[in-house]
């Protein structure tokens, strides 16, 4: 395991030989596979891919591969249920406080506050109040487009009452009719939100069918008054699409947290345009959810390797 948050690497400590690595990094490619050699379990971050040769280096004695995440795309999850490896995540606990970064990000790129502060800290403001200073978008009573509406996004759905904004969504499943009166939002299909949303924010799966989902086809359909925001997997967006469409004006700017590549390279195109914030990967970068993901996922090896169940786990 890399080193995480407590509580964790001291809930195992207290039952098991741990082997840890000490930097906040992930570990080099033949650090892991060096160090998987006969462990019962393996706890892993989104920034490992545990594929079949991880798997295979093991060997017969891994029993768990605990993922310190809500997703487990980077997993191998077909070639450890072939050999009897239980698959756990941490659940939902990090849905509000992504929620709550999804709308920091709205909030951030319709008024130019990254752009803004940053004019202020290299000493550029030179007059007190302009009439047309930093002039942003109103974010209060415009319509917000949902791609995904799961926990996130319905949490999303919730924190746009409160700016009186109409919520639109496309899912795979429409939601029943009493949770879209809850949540205060419309099913609508994928070509209405596109042309509808003045915020559209991504919260889908990443599958076949959502890699590369917002292509230049999509993002074409968008309003040229439009923004775009992700906080679910940078896979979803067709980045280059997405850098021909921001120079290109056919939609007003984009706020990521997520990327197609992690880290996102210093030559990427995406960090000269002022037109975007970018944010590196902090969706649940809270102490609380850091902490509580911490905790499910060392219980999750906890509870399997002691024979008992636990709700968590990859079906």
């Amino acid at each position: 395991m890399r080193k995480i948050p407590e509580p964790g690497p001291t809930l195992l400590s207290r039952k098991y030989s741990v082997t840890m690595n000490r930097k906040s990094l992930s570990p080099p490619r033949e650090v892991i596979l060096r160090n998987v050699v006969n462990k019962d379990a393996l706890l892993c971050s989104l920034s490992e891919r545990i594929d079949k040769e991880v798997i295979e280096k093991a060997g017969p004695k891994l029993k768990v591969i605990s993922t310190l995440s809500t997703g487990y795309d980077h997993i191998d999850v077909k070639e450890a249920k072939k050999r009897g490896i239980h698959v756990t995540f941490t659940g939902e606990v990090l849905s509000e406080a992504t929620a709550d970064l999804t709308f920091a990000l709205i909030l951030a790129i319709s008024r130019k506050v990254v752009l803004a502060d940053n004019y202020i800290r290299q000493k550029k403001w030179k007059v007190g109040w302009s009439p047309d200073l930093f002039l942003g978008s109103n974010v209060y009573g415009k319509t917000l487009g949902l791609i995904g509406a799961g926990r996130i996004g319905r949490a999303v759905a919730r924190r746009a009452k409160g700016f009186d904004m109409n919520v639109i969504y496309h899912n795979r499943r429409r939601l029943e009719t009493k949770l879209e009166q809850e949540i205060g939002a419309k099913y609508v299909e994928l070509d209405t939100l596109l042309r509808e949303s003045d915020y559209l924010s991504i919260h889908a799966n990443l599958n076949a069918e959502s890699t590369d989902m917002m292509n230049e086809s999509k993002l074409k359909r968008m309003k040229n008054t439009a923004f775009l925001i992700n906080t679910s997997r940078g896979q979803v967006i067709d980045e280059r699409s997405l850098v021909k469409a921001l120079r290109k004006k056919w939609i007003a700017g984009a706020a990521l947290d997520v990327f197609e590549s992690e880290p996102l390279e210093t030559n990427s195109p995406l960090i000269k345009m002022e037109n975007l914030v970018l944010l590196p990967h902090i969706g649940s970068a809270t102490y609380q959810v850091r902490s509580k993901m911490s905790e499910i996922a060392a219980q999750n090896i906890i509870e399997l390797l002691s024979g008992r169940k636990t709700p968590f786990m990859v079906r």
